[in-house]
């Protein structure tokens, strides 16, 4: 036992490794994880002071915690069992299969990241991009939502600058829970994404598996209150147009759920921007007949970094105005009191039509509808007048007029519209230029339903 033992200095140095990692995972670890949880504790209790519907305990739940929970959910066990009947593999294959769809979806939620960062970083954005106006929003209502309920915002899908808008202007009232599509999976986007409290989504995938287990994340997010923000749409909307709505995870909140444990809230949420940063992309998407978006990481890092040039040399210019309304709530107990049978499509048609009633009308948007409608040239006179007419008309609905000003919400739109090539001026008149005519659609498309 005392004899001298002789070891080469590498494997030595292996063992005092070894050593170290072992003594921190039983001493250290433990100790710091500790420590940062009362840390985070502490945050949440200051957040939840002030926002209108505070973090639930469900988002704050340990990552593993919540996969564990998930992997073991008696209907993803039976998933888990018909999946390996089927595809003629142990169980053990298919649990682990269904463990890793689960650490795919499951969100590590960081309230620090969320309010410290995020926040912050949305703010600035929408800020420096756009000059951003609320439109229609009942505040009465809003405020008297039942505080025990789920509250799921549903949105048109107009630009991926809509998470980072809605973010922004939702940052008094709650903490949102994303669904987001396979682009956000790309690290390190992905980290801070998950941090955010987003989760994953496969938008094609027909998995049986698969979606046995995102059905019963969203069913157990939203039982614990999570608060939620979606897209019925599915995805960007090519031609500028409100789309038809798809089911998919409305269908995840609407089966199984049970009055009796918690209503959910669906708030209607509707955006429009002067300009969309990504329409020429979804403009050429649209006229492929596809949804493949050839969007070069050099391409988007070169617009930004043009953005940043023209803000130095004191040239840059705001893409023009971002309009945001909130429509009526709609509580799933009342919708589905008159209801027999499965709810998800007229509850699904039902919130398209209160995002369709409440979408802002922007500048760009009108006077692109207004060229779209004239026979030929048209001068600014005639545009002026058509405005004033399409006012009146739609009474009721959210008009953005900059500075209250009719004449200046033309040329805002004129301008914009010019800038880019749009249309074209030739002797006082304006029309749209023809190699142009599918990118002043898409902007026109975007009230075109409201104009009808």
């Amino acid at each position: 036992m005392t004899a001298t033992v002789e070891l080469p200095l590498w494997l030595f140095v292996l063992i005092l490794l070894f050593a170290a990692v072992t003594a921190a995972s039983h001493l250290l670890f433990p100790s710091v994880r500790w420590f940062f949880r009362r840390r985070m504790e502490r945050v949440v209790a200051r957040l939840n002071e002030r926002l209108e519907r505070p973090i639930e305990p469900f988002k704050l739940a340990r990552r593993h915690d919540m996969i564990q929970r998930l992997v073991y959910d008696p209907e993803v066990a039976r998933a888990i069992h018909e999946y390996a009947q089927e595809e003629g593999v142990p169980e053990e294959v298919a649990f682990q299969r269904a463990k890793s769809y689960a650490r795919e979806i499951v969100p590590s939620f960081s309230a620090s990241a969320y309010f410290g960062f995020a926040i912050k970083l949305a703010r600035f954005l929408s800020r420096a991009l756009y000059r951003v106006r609320l439109g229609y929003v009942d505040e009465t209502a809003l405020n008297h939502i039942n505080r025990d309920a789920t509250v799921v915002f549903v949105m048109n899908h107009r630009s991926n600058m809509d998470y980072v808008l809605v973010t922004y202007l939702a940052a008094q009232r709650s903490a949102l829970a994303y669904a987001v599509g396979e682009w956000a999976r790309v690290w390190p986007l992905s980290r801070l994404i998950k941090a955010m409290g987003a989760y994953f989504i496969r938008r094609k995938s027909r998995n049986a598996l698969y979606r046995k287990v995102l059905a019963r994340y969203v069913r157990l997010a939203t039982d614990g209150g999570v608060t939620q923000a979606m897209f019925p749409e599915g995805g960007l909307s090519l031609d500028g147009a409100p789309q038809p709505p798809k089911h998919g995870l409305l269908k995840y909140i609407t089966d199984g759920w049970d009055p009796a444990v918690r209503d959910v809230i669906f708030i209607p949420v509707a955006l429009n921007y002067d300009r969309v940063l990504e329409d020429r992309i979804l403009i050429k998407a649209n006229e492929g007949g596809g949804r493949r978006f050839h969007a070069r990481i050099s391409v988007i890092t070169g617009f930004f970094m043009k953005q940043m040039w023209l803000r130095l040399r004191g040239r840059y210019h705001k893409f023009g105005y971002a309009g945001v309304s909130f429509g009526d709530p709609l509580s799933l107990t009342e919708f589905a009191r008159n209801k027999s049978g499965d709810v998800t499509e007229p509850l699904a048609e039902e919130l398209m039509a209160r995002i369709r009633a409440v979408v802002p009308v922007v500048p760009v948007a009108m006077v692109a509808a207004i060229l779209e409608d004239a026979d030929g040239p048209i001068s600014r006179a005639g545009i002026e007048a058509a405005f004033a007419t399409w006012i009146v008309r739609l009474e009721g609905t959210h008009i953005h007029l900059p500075r209250d000003d009719l004449a200046y919400a033309c040329e805002v739109g004129l301008r914009m519209l010019t800038e880019r090539r749009m249309i074209l001026k030739q002797a006082g008149n304006y029309r749209i230029n023809p190699e142009q005519a599918s990118a002043v659609a898409f902007y026109a498309n975007s009230i075109r339903h409201l104009l009808r």
